[in-house]
């Protein structure tokens, strides 16, 4: 294989388009079909050839992506996929990677509505009737839960972040008003002060870490420590999928730390932000005359924020999953399946 033939498929440019073409395909599956593709367009003529291309492609992408967590379970169970399989070294090798990337396509395809209908089933049991939900941004198999929960006759209401700087939870509040289901936006600020009229948090997850706890949307963190705080269950949604064979320590051993750098900076900051309409507000309402002219963050500034934060396994009450309603040591013996001890 020559460094013209790995260099002439873009699998990040792969993975864009099939976002872009199909936005509700999760990230993780997103990277599955990438990889695919990549098997298609650039040839390998053994297993080892092939696991390199796999391996620096996967890399490839990672790199590219600001934040690297959902596509990276999606590319480790590729890998796990490709050394799992049963390969005949007198078989056409062609033949029997093609039926790589059926299997893997297959899996991709069938995967994530058995899953999201699974854990929608299991979640039912916790969500009380007459309950005050609390959740952050926006997830798909949350609002599946949701959407599930009022379908059902519950008489849930929820009250949804509006998520810094992507606003996220405002698409939450347009889906779940459009169903009929009582919600309210309220700032990122304003987690605490609602801790005491919620009956339980329930968020998603980009990536479910060995250790059970949770990488997810900048934020997640906050609302695991109100509802420490006020002795309110913290649940999480996630599929088997996003379960990822790390186990960071702190915020800033996550796979988009660097990305995300929180320091002093000589770096110019003066770009000028545009005013949100909640801004520009501020000039009808005379009492708040002391805020005239203030800025809102630059992008430049939102960059320097990080995206994703870590809530760690002790805050988290239980795991709703595919495989189960887990406690977060449960994620370990979940992997251990899928992985069995194998570090690579």
């Amino acid at each position: 294989m020559t460094q013209d033939a790995s260099s002439s498929f873009d699998i990040v440019s792969a993975y864009h388009e099939l976002l872009a073409s199909s936005p509700s395909t999760p990230m993780p599956i997103a990277s599955i079909f990438a990889l695919c593709d990549v098997i298609t367009h650039i040839p390998s003529n053994t297993t080892s050839e092939l696991i390199a291309l796999i391996n620096t492609h996967s890399s490839r992408l990672k790199a590219a992506l600001p934040n690297p967590v959902p596509a990276t379970a999606g590319l480790d169970l590729f890998k796990r996929l490709v050394v799992t399989m049963q390969w005949d070294a007198s078989a056409d090798f062609g033949v029997q990677k093609q039926t790589l990337v059926d299997l893997a396509r297959e899996f991709a395809e069938k995967t994530v509505p058995s899953c999201r209908e699974k854990i929608v089933d299991l979640s039912m049991a916790f969500i009380k009737d007459d309950a005050v939900v609390l959740t952050h941004s926006y997830s798909r198999v949350v609002m599946q839960i949701l959407l599930a929960a009022a379908r059902r006759g519950n008489s849930i209401s929820v009250i949804v972040t509006e998520s810094r700087p992507s606003g996220l939870g405002l698409k939450t509040y347009d889906e779940l008003t459009s169903a009929g289901i009582p919600t309210t936006v309220i700032g990122d600020a304003a987690t605490a002060y609602m801790g005491e009229r919620i009956d339980l948090v329930l968020v998603g997850a980009e990536g479910v870490c060995e250790s059970g706890g949770l990488l997810n949307c900048i934020g997640t963190l906050n609302l695991a420590l109100v509802a420490k705080a006020y002795r309110k269950p913290f649940y999480a949604a996630a599929e088997s999928y996003k379960f990822l064979r790390i186990f960071p320590l702190s915020q800033f051993d996550l796979p988009t730390s660097s990305a995300s750098p929180l320091h002093a900076s000589t770096a110019r900051q003066d770009a000028t932000p545009t005013l949100s309409s909640s801004a520009s507000a501020m000039d009808e309402d005379p009492g708040k005359d002391r805020l005239r002219g203030t800025r809102l963050m630059t992008r430049e500034m939102e960059e320097k924020n990080p995206a994703v934060d870590y809530t760690s396994p002790d805050l988290v009450t239980f795991l709703f999953s595919d495989v189960g309603v887990l406690t977060p040591s449960g994620v370990g013996d979940a992997l251990l399946a899928v992985y069995g001890g194998n570090a690579d």
